[in-house]
């Protein structure tokens, strides 16, 4: 199958090209950012989903579409609520109506747990928006699509817009974690490469046609364990600061509320253990400061030296 993955550079979508190539489709990225994940063989466009030409241009001939592209980070959301409205709103509605003049067969939107919440700023609300427009593709002009919303995800491949991330790099950084809420916040966490197996599942499975998918961990975690985890693989050298403030726009124990459409929930067993999974993140992480040169003249912690 030839497929398009916009936003095929970025975390989540970098982690769908690998497994979407690992299944023998033919795959193009269209993003910002050509990827640092792939060989050269594979054909990468660089553009912006706005643009409504270079969107119509690359769909021609596809057979299906991820879209992962748009703003992903709920706390920029709230200082650029319009930029977010235009990438993750009108950027969609842009890919939905080249894929209907272009008559591509299948369309996977990457939404969000957050349209479950009144939380989520503007990503939650530009998320809720965009689940309708599908919607109304898929009643009106029979598109055949697919909206999967993704809870915690994580993995090595991820940057500042994941929590996960930012508390690793603080951690790192300055041997602190400096963490906004009381500790008792619950997440599933489901690492990327777990999240893109199941993402391709439901590319040729009819059983998800016209359907809103869940995607989580199976196993929940309070941040308190959380913080926990990361300071016995930093050797305890770290210390932690529960600043018992609100953390804005981030729902506690469940983005549930009453109101959105329900969805089917999906997991499998994951095949990367979440202590081995963050393991790689912190390695990872450690690596990008000493290339940056910012804990250059730190010792390596033993746990993740070679």
């Amino acid at each position: 199958m030839r497929v398009v993955v916009f936003g095929g550079a970025g975390f989540l979508g970098s982690y769908v090209v690998d497994e979407l190539l690992s299944k023998n489709h033919e795959v193009t990225i269209f993003d910002k950012q050509k990827s640092p994940y792939i060989n050269d063989n594979i054909p990468q466009i660089m553009g912006d989903i706005l643009d409504v030409k270079a969107v119509r241009d690359v769909v021609i001939g596809q057979d299906a579409i991820y879209n992962f592209a748009g703003l992903a980070d709920l706390n920029d959301s709230i200082d650029k609520p319009v930029e977010t409205i235009k990438q993750n709103v009108l950027g969609n509605l842009n890919i939905l109506e080249a894929a209907r003049m272009e008559g591509v067969d299948r369309f996977l939107y990457a939404s969000s747990v957050y349209v479950f919440s009144r939380k989520g700023a503007f990503y939650g609300t530009s998320k809720k928006s965009s689940e309708l427009i599908v919607e109304q593709y898929g009643e009106q002009f029979g598109l055949d699509y697919t909206i999967v919303r993704y809870g915690s995800v994580y993995g090595e491949r991820a940057d500042r817009n994941n929590r996960i991330y930012r508390i690793l790099r603080e951690a790192l950084t300055d041997r602190k974690i400096s963490f906004k809420g009381d500790g008792s916040e619950e997440r599933e966490y489901v690492h990327g490469r777990d999240a893109a197996k199941l993402s391709v599942d439901i590319l040729s499975d009819k059983k998800f046609s016209q359907q809103s998918v869940i995607l989580t961990g199976i196993e929940r975690f309070k941040y308190s364990q959380l913080l926990l985890f990361i300071k016995e693989i930093l050797n305890h050298e770290i210390d932690i600061q529960m600043l018992e403030e609100e953390y804005p726009g981030h729902y506690v124990l469940t983005p549930y509320s009453f109101s959105p459409s329900i969805g089917v929930k999906l997991v499998n067993n994951p095949s990367i253990d979440f202590g081995q999974g963050l393991l790689e993140c912190v390695t990872k992480v450690f690596n990008e400061l000493q290339n940056e040169g910012v804990i250059k003249d730190m010792p390596v912690p033993s746990r993740y030296s070679e």
